[in-house]
């Protein structure tokens, strides 16, 4: 009996250890943190101030509105959808929170509340059109990027809207303790899209119609619904993006968030969710959001042009997308 409770002690405690590397092994977050590790040793080596505890906050904070961003890109491309209005849906959602607050006196949280549910609109918007308009994201969004950029524009006259409450500069370079705020709000937002994704019906069904839309339709599985709904979070995203993006520049900004759409995307897919859809973790996501902030600040470290950054960075991505379809 003694020799029995051994033997199933030992495989209890293999059964922990051993499957957990292997599982590591082969999951889908292997490359993306094998990628962290390896370019977070080489930004160490080029400079000694990396791994300083301010620098990496540092990091985080730089790279929180492009992760919040990339939590909402990250649903929707697991739905095999693309969302290229999330930039300017945050500049829209930040200038028209700026523009209630400061021209028409509403208080600032209700000019917060404002902006977001702007953003949010946008989503719904670009949802009843790929979800029952059967229209193709990528020109859904295209052209609902020009919109919200038009209309922020106008709405601004082209100018930055400055003079908003004081305690507003707390969403963007606030701290709690040592953390800057940003770094709260954003592991906040990834640990709730990790219970919606990984532990409800509804994250199950945008898995499911990434993976294979015709099937879960058959299966009951209500698509349209389900593409409504992630384009809805992506504008919800863009919104809480932008809060934090009005309160580091204390202005409602229209021509801010250009290109921020596509440091999401790069953010998905280094963080090796398929760009076809059906197959990612959230967590992945965070990771590439991390590896892309980790990037950035090391090249900036090291002093290298901007303008090479920008061809290194693409390099960089081109390589992880072809690891990443060798590796599965």
């Amino acid at each position: 009996m003694q020799h029995e409770a051994n033997t199933m002690k030992a495989v209890r405690t293999g059964s922990a250890v051993t499957p957990l590397w292997k599982s590591l092994l082969h999951s889908q977050l292997a490359l993306p943190l094998a990628g962290l590790v390896v370019v977070s040793i080489l930004m160490g080596l080029a400079s000694d101030n990396f791994f300083t505890l301010s620098n990496i906050l540092n990091v985080l904070r730089q790279v929180s509105i492009v992760a919040i961003l990339a939590v909402g890109m990250s649903f929707v491309i697991l739905t095999g959808g693309i969302d290229l209005s999330v930039g300017a849906a945050m500049a829209l959602a930040g200038t028209v929170a700026a523009g209630l607050m400061v021209n028409t006196g509403l208080p600032g949280a209700a000019g917060l509340l404002a902006g977001i549910g702007i953003a949010v609109a946008i989503g719904l918007l670009n949802g009843v059109l790929v979800a029952w308009g059967r229209m193709p994201a990528i020109i859904v969004t295209l052209a609902t990027m020009g919109i919200a950029r038009g209309v922020g524009l106008i709405y601004s006259g082209g100018y930055p809207i400055s003079g908003l409450p004081s305690w507003i500069a707390w969403f963007g370079v606030g701290r709690v303790g040592i953390v800057p705020a940003p770094v709260i709000a954003m592991l906040a937002v990834y640990a709730l899209a990790w219970l919606l994704l990984e532990r409800t019906p509804f994250g199950r069904h945008v898995y499911a119609v990434g993976g294979n839309e015709t099937a879960a339709r058959l299966s009951g599985v209500k698509t349209g619904r389900i593409k409504l709904a992630v384009y809805a979070i992506s504008g919800l995203t863009s919104g809480l993006a932008a809060i934090i993006l009005t309160g580091r520049l204390m202005s409602g900004q229209p021509n801010a968030g250009v290109g921020f759409e596509l440091d999401a995307i790069a953010a998905v897919v280094l963080g090796g969710t398929a760009i076809a859809g059906g197959r990612g973790l959230i967590v992945g996501t965070l990771i590439g959001a991390v590896l892309l902030g980790i990037l950035n600040n090391g090249l900036n470290l090291m002093g290298i042009n901007p303008y090479l950054q920008e061809i290194i960075r693409g390099l960089i991505i081109l390589l992880a997308i072809y690891i990443a379809r060798e590796w599965r």
